[in-house]
């Protein structure tokens, strides 16, 4: 599960405000999400442009990718503050999204905009499933989804260190079978993380949470988008090196 996103998080910030307008809706939440995901989408934008000229890709990079760490980091440590560090967080992924685009569409052409449909493709498609409650986010939906979330994020801390040392882990980077398997559990299981999310967003609004919390879950929601983007990106490159 996102980490942001778990109810145990989300719940510590409940609220009793007696005011319905200092408390969380889900109309809020949807609005703040939708602002959250344009400013990373602009900002996108113009960091694509930007790295045309090939010296802007690292630094673009290297700010975005950092830069946002430290604001999630924040925002997950001071949650009121969600309100200013959701933007800016959404401006630091942004721009780093933007020059790892270009980089991935100059090699294999098409690209980008295939992950981008197929990106908010899977988002009105888990909505949808969600809203008519195809699957319903049970006690044990959320601990298999815990656990298969924690198992990649394993692989890819075992991999990151075993980089330091010029190793990779065989064969799930490469574009062979089991590596498009991977990929493909990996997008699956990202996929299914945005119903945690819209439960999440759906308990918040209904416990009470004050207002800042719309912002917040915003936050996580685009953490779950991007990380879903990434790895459709990741799995067609690979589909396209076959």
């Amino acid at each position: 599960m996102n980490p942001v996103m778990r109810d145990d998080v989300l719940l510590k910030e409940r609220s009793f405000v007696s005011d319905s307008s200092s408390t969380m809706t889900l109309q809020g939440a949807v609005n703040r999400s939708i602002s959250a995901v344009a400013i990373c989408v602009i900002a996108a934008f113009i960091s694509w442009q930007l790295s045309y000229n090939a010296a802007w890709i690292g630094p673009l990079m290297g700010v975005g990718v950092f830069g946002g760490l430290i604001v999630a980091l924040v925002t997950i440590f001071k949650k009121s503050w969600a309100p200013i560090t959701t933007p800016i967080y959404a401006l630091f992924e942004g721009a780093a999204l933007g020059a790892i685009s270009n980089v991935f569409q100059a090699q294999y052409s098409g690209i980008v905009f295939q992950a981008v449909g197929l990106t908010f493709g899977v988002l009105f498609l888990m909505l949808t499933i969600y809203r008519t409650r195809l699957i319903r986010v049970t006690q044990r939906f959320r601990i298999a989804m815990t656990a298969a979330i924690g198992a990649i994020f394993l692989v890819y801390i075992v991999g990151f260190i075993l980089s330091f040392f010029g190793m990779s882990i065989p064969l799930i980077h490469e574009s062979g079978p089991i590596g498009i398997i991977f990929s493909l559990v990996v997008v699956g299981v990202a996929s299914f993380s945005l119903l945690l999310n819209f439960d999440s967003i759906e308990k918040g609004a209904s416990a009470n949470l004050p207002k800042y919390m719309e912002w917040y879950c915003a936050f996580g929601l685009l953490v779950t988008l991007i990380w879903l983007y990434l790895e459709i990106l990741n799995l067609l490159s690979k589909l396209q090196r076959r």
